[in-house]
């Protein structure tokens, strides 16, 4: 049966300029200078060797397979001298049998390479594009019988199930690489068989099925599909399994298991600060668990194939899930075939997590590249048409630039479709984004809209009282989302919407709030340390359980005479308290708005039933320097 072996230890990291380091995987060589700024991280080619005594396998009936889970961007493997693959696709699994090429005693060569290209996504976009080998690298030992390996390192197994009133039909189709026996067992939540077939397209018969529903009750069964060849087992693949159904109403948005299910969620990129994108599962476990507790019921992992284990963590949590590949920001000249690629990895990979409802085809593709207008559509309609033909269950997105018109022919490619729009913070007006939705509406109201980005920097250490658009400052980045939640409210029809980002992350070329190299529109800071109070204003709208907070805590020391207090609370009625004595009580929603007259040290209080907050400000004479950063263009990062 089959066996890993994980590769991750004393690796020979060979920098561009020779300099030879011993490491551990995962591992990236951007990870401090793609975050301090200056767009100027080093992008190119470095080595990486391991030497690996051979495993232990039967050579007559096994074969060794040598996988890696994310090497960005192309990747050249070598085995003891020969080629073994090149990979392009920094975000995908890739695999090849190894088997013929293996010694006693194994040097393994990977040339790793993120420099700039005409060919190969990304190129242009606002994250930084980490070189390295930053998942794991495994050998997998198979029967030389066994489930397809080969095919876009997919898993072998598709699952696919299909709804029918209360009882539901999985079709599991198989492929293997010789001729045997297929069995296919459907085993329930506890591990009991519930159902069973044989073949290698088998449909299994589901009575009273258990359906996965989202964040409420996200039940997964488990497929398993034994190959056996002259009356024994060789080969055995698993997979969880949700069984679900969806629609997408240009009047009435999401529908999930035939009952209207509002998307409210959050985009999610997937490096740290100090580590980059080499991350470990406690990285992925620690995002899951602030995405759950802000209430989200759906994540945007853009803009690229997230890790399988963050996938699981969707499928096990209900998190709706829109998945998409990098092509992003422009058009490449020789770059449609690579397209193509990563999508067929990243839907081949992935077709079997029930958490994913949608493809996405691109982002912001419309923001250069114009001369490459004509191929850049007709490879759009390339891709609309493979993906439905690949998977016909779930439907296609983008997500279209700010100042890509309502009409423009790229919007109306794919199936459902979204915008970045940031009105409010880089174009001044909050009401324009109200006013951009009903025309949409009058232009095409037969088509689903989303928001797939919106949002606004915020400093934790930078404050006004007036907060003004391109400050930075914690305070207009409430004052933004506040009005944003109220927004979508007034438009319930739209398909879903998307916070950007959920956290903070590294952008090596912008220089924003007085920290080069950073992305701060997150709820979240990029060590995933402190919450921003848009943070505790988002839990106030989409969770249930009570709580109080009172937000502007890092705005200390205040020059105004009167001052604002904002606090955000689950709870329909906040009193706030100030040096121990009521101030005033309000009965509200979400946002409770105080006056308060200051004192020279004032020790706040707020109360929601049994929930309690506080924090201490201070009057002042003279504002603070330290909250206002030195004037900086925030217009974008390009």
């Amino acid at each position: 049966m089959r066996r890993i072996q994980k590769i991750m230890n004393d690796w020979s990291f060979i920098y561009h300029d020779g300099t030879k380091t011993v490491l551990d995987l995962p591992h990236t060589w951007n990870a401090i200078d793609g975050q301090d700024g200056g767009n100027d991280y080093w992008r190119g080619t470095c080595r990486y060797e391991k030497t690996f005594a051979m495993p232990e396998f039967d050579a007559e009936t096994e074969l060794v397979y040598l996988q890696f889970h994310g090497v960005n961007a192309s990747a050249k493997v070598v085995l003891n001298g020969k080629e073994v693959c090149v990979h392009d696709g920094g975000y995908s699994t890739f695999r090849n049998d190894v088997t013929a090429i293996l010694e006693d005693e194994n040097e393994l060569v990977v040339y790793v390479d993120n420099s700039v290209n005409d060919k190969v996504y990304p190129q242009k976009a606002d994250f930084t594009f980490y070189g390295g080998i930053y998942r794991d690298v495994e050998l997998l030992t198979v029967s030389k019988a066994h489930f397809e390996l080969d095919y876009f390192a997919g898993p072998g197994i598709k699952v696919t199930p299909e709804v029918k009133g209360k009882d539901a039909e999985i079709r599991v189709e198989t492929w293997t690489n010789t001729e045997g026996n297929v069995k296919v067992t459907l085993t329930d939540a506890e591990g009991k068989a519930v159902a069973e077939g044989n073949g290698t397209d088998a449909v299994l018969k589901v009575a009273d099925v258990h359906l996965w529903d989202g964040v409420a009750d996200p039940y997964l069964y488990t497929v398993k599909a034994e190959l056996t060849v002259d009356g024994k087992v060789v080969d055995e693949v698993s997979t969880t399994c949700g069984v679900r159904y969806f629609s997408f109403d240009a009047d009435k948005g999401f529908y999930l298991n035939g009952r209207p299910y509002n998307l409210h969620g959050v985009s999610r990129h997937q490096d740290f600060k100090g580590l980059g994108n080499a991350i470990t599962k406690e990285h992925h476990d620690k995002d899951m668990e602030l995405i759950r507790e802000v209430g989200a019921n759906t994540i945007r992992l853009a803009h690229y194939q997230h890790d399988q284990y963050f996938y699981d963590l969707c499928d096990k949590y209900g998190m709706v899930v829109w998945a998409e590949i990098p092509y992003i920001s422009e058009h490449l000249a020789n770059g449609n075939e690579n397209t193509v690629s990563q999508m067929q990895e990243l839907i081949i990979q992935n077709y079997n997590h029930p958490c994913i409802v949608t493809w996405g085809l691109s982002n912001e593709i419309t923001i250069s590249g114009r001369q490459y207008k004509k191929q850049m559509l007709e490879n759009h309609k390339v891709l609309q048409k493979m993906v439905k033909e690949m998977d016909p269950t779930r439907v296609t997105t983008l997500a279209c630039y700010a100042m890509c018109p309502h009409w423009h022919p790229v919007a109306h490619i794919s199936d459902i479709v979204a915008w970045n729009l940031y009105l409010g913070w880089y174009v001044p007006g909050f009401f324009l984004n109200d006013w951009w939705i009903k025309l949409w509406r009058v232009l095409y109201p037969n088509r689903c809209l989303g928001f797939s980005e919106y949002g606004a920097e915020g400093m934790p250490n930078l404050h006004a009282a007036k907060p003004k658009r391109g400050d930075n400052t914690e305070e207009y980045q409430n004052k933004y989302h506040e009005f944003m939640l109220e927004c979508f409210k007034r438009h319930p029809y739209m398909w879903g919407n998307y916070v950007w980002n959920m956290f903070d992350f590294a952008a090596d070329a912008r220089n924003q709030g007085g920290e080069p190299g950073m992305n701060h529109k997150g709820l979240v800071t990029f060590d995933r340390k402190l919450k921003k109070d848009c943070f505790y204003l988002y839990k106030a709208y989409w969770t249930e359980a009570p709580f109080v907070y009172l937000a502007g805590r890092r705005y200390e020391y205040r020059t105004e005479a009167v001052t604002d207090i904002t606090v955000y609370s689950t709870c329909k009625e906040v009193s706030l308290y100030n040096n121990g004595k009521l101030v005033e009580t309000k009965k509200g929603e979400h946002v409770f708005k105080f006056k308060l007259p200051m004192e020279a040290t004032n020790n706040l209080e707020v109360k929601a039933g049994d929930c309690v907050d506080s924090a201490v400000i201070y009057k002042t004479d003279k504002p603070r320097p330290e909250y206002s950063a030195a004037k900086v263009d925030s217009s974008n990062w390009m």
